[in-house]
This record gives C-alpha cells, structure tokens and sequence, in this order.
C-alpha cells in the first residue's frame, strides 16, 4: 500500500505542475483560485489515483475544509524536450567547422 502512496504522491505531483502551467496559460482561473482550499485532481484516465484523491477530499471536507475539484480527461505525453534541430559534434573544431 505504501508503494501506492508514493506512486499517487508522484502523480499528484506531476498534475500539480502541469495544472500551474495551464492556470499561467489562462489567467481567467485566478479567480477560482484565489480563496482557501486545497486542490484536488481527479484524472478520469487513471480511476484508481481519482478515488484516492475523493477520499483524501472526503476527509478535508468532513474536516471543515474547503476543496476544488479539477477533473482532467487525459494527458498528453510528456515531452522531454522542446529543443529541435540539434547537432552534436566532438571537440571545438568540428562545432566550428560548419
């Protein structure tokens, strides 16, 4: 079960950071964001990560707390990198020669 955890802690983790870029994207959110709460993804491609989360926000709210529901379809796969058009040469001269 602890193995679960650490997964869903890095699932979360990997939500968390594409949901910031998506909100610096569409500043319109700040207004959704801006009270207090904790956020709570609920992914409608991995069920087991979306019950763990309900009952994580089950227990805020029994709690008095506020929570925000996010639920995302999908993901994109992840890109390594953005760069394009690399070229990798050995030593100064060879980078020099083109």
């Amino acid at each position: 079960m602890r193995a679960d955890h650490d997964e869903f802690f890095k699932m979360n983790n990997e939500l968390s950071l594409e949901f910031s870029k998506y909100v610096l994207e569409h500043p319109e959110m700040d207004t959704l964001l801006s009270g207090e709460g904790i956020v709570v993804f609920l992914p409608e491609f991995d069920p087991q990560l979306k019950e763990f989360n309900l009952r994580m926000a089950k227990e805020v709210e029994e709690e008095g707390g506020k929570v925000l529901y996010v639920k995302v379809k999908q993901m994109t796969p992840r890109l390594s990198s953005r760069l394009m058009g690399v070229e990798i040469s050995m030593g100064m001269e060879s980078s020099l020669a083109k």
